[in-house]
């Protein structure tokens, strides 16, 4: 079984090793997307020693949709990866995986298009490309995961904690509606800021842009806490924690309770109902978890 986890910075890096987790996940907002922190190559570096140190590993996510200035910079940044030992990138443009081929590099990567990954036939074929793993879309139900699962030998991987982006544009959208409105105001994700449903005064829907553009978030948070026994019987045992709207030791504290759920499990003492309950006692109040699509009907999902 492997948990992974988002970083922001060394510090939570370190406490989030100490605390179990088997992969560190840490990148730069040039090449990656949606990340709690860009940290410069260096900075990964050191990381990537940190990780080792704790006999753990670290992916570097290189998932973003690449344009052509981003190709020019892309073999250096992943010659550095492979000369640092990382342990592995995540990765779903052709170009990067193309790089990767006629650079050579011993860089393994695990397939990583965001939400049309929705197939075990598509996973076999980046497999046979040499992909080591997969991300599942977070957009795929119970029964849908649990058949792609079993139709593979290569782990997959589900977000069983953390926000779920339902929409990004490359265009700057909040800036260009502070021109408009004649306002000089910060549009980064520290500044928290909202979107509010038309009909729902009550919704938080976090955006907020960065080099990529512009990214909405649902107003829920995705836990399948209460479903992890099933996702282990089904061999759905590779866990992703997303911390992007979540700081500090809060993090650290919900990604504890996940290695110890994980333990639990392993032990065949897995109660859910005690580890939701002490989840909710976690979660921040102004944000609510629910299944996400996992719970959905197949036939419902367009």
């Amino acid at each position: 079984m492997e948990i992974i986890a988002t970083a922001e910075s060394a510090l939570q890096a370190e406490n989030l090793l100490r605390a179990g987790i088997d992969t560190l996940y840490a990148g730069n907002s040039r090449f990656g997307l949606r990340l709690p922190t860009s940290f410069s190559l260096s900075e990964l570096e050191e990381l990537t020693k940190l990780a080792h140190s704790y006999e753990k590993e670290i992916m570097v996510p290189v998932n973003g949709l690449m344009h052509n200035e981003h190709l020019e910079d892309l073999p250096e940044f992943l010659q550095a990866l492979s000369e640092m030992k990382v342990d592995k990138i995540a990765c779903g443009d052709p170009g990067v995986i193309l790089t990767l081929e006629e650079l050579e590099l011993d860089l393994p990567y695990v397939y990583d298009a965001q939400t049309f990954v929705t197939s075990a036939e598509q996973i076999d074929f980046w497999v046979k490309q040499g992909a080591v793993g997969a991300v599942l879309a977070r957009e795929l139900t119970r029964p849908e995961v649990s058949e792609i699962s079993q139709k593979l030998s290569v782990p997959v991987e589900m977000l069983v904690y953390g926000p779920t982006c339902i929409h990004q544009s490359k265009r700057k959208l909040v800036t260009n509606y502070y021109n408009i409105v004649e306002l000089k105001e910060d549009a980064s994700k520290e500044r928290g800021l909202y979107l509010r449903e038309p009909n729902d005064p009550e919704s938080m829907l976090p955006i907020y842009e960065d080099e990529n553009g512009t990214h909405i978030f649902s107003s829920e948070d995705i836990s399948l806490m209460p479903y992890l026994a099933e996702l282990y019987a089904a061999g759905l045992n590779t866990w992703k924690l997303d911390g992007i709207l979540m700081h500090g030791a809060d993090f650290v504290e919900i990604a504890k309770l996940f290695v110890e759920a994980r333990d639990a499990l392993l032990a065949d003492g897995f109660v859910a109902e005690t580890f939701v309950n002490r989840l909710a006692e976690l979660t921040p109040k102004t944000r609510m978890v629910d299944a996400g699509f996992y719970l959905k009907d197949p036939n419902e999902v367009k």
